[in-house]
């Protein structure tokens, strides 16, 4: 289960509380499923655009080459699993 806390101010307080929001199995689910379709659209995008460098760049195409290219694009694009579920956790903390 993903839980995050966040500062909540209370007028009463110098230092905020702390509250933790936890997603539920189902939102974690949803999240993960939509961040992998995504990646693969992007790690496709990512080679398609190494291709083309190579291309243009008139480098040899070694598939190797072309696919260490691709990873080092896509980790540089790629959002992480964890910064969509931090998102969705603030947005419950923000509704509450």
């Amino acid at each position: 289960m993903f839980k995050k806390a966040f500062p909540k101010r209370q007028d009463k307080h110098f230092y905020p509380v702390w509250e933790e929001v936890a997603l539920s199995e189902e939102e974690e689910a949803e999240i993960e499923e939509s961040v992998r379709i995504e990646n693969m659209r992007l790690m496709d995008q990512c080679i398609s655009d190494a291709e083309k460098i190579f291309e243009k760049k008139d480098l040899k195409k070694f598939q190797s080459d072309i696919i260490r290219t691709a990873i080092a694009l896509f980790e540089k694009r790629a959002s992480h699993v964890v910064f969509h579920k931090e998102t969705k956790a603030k947005e419950k903390f923000d509704k509450g």
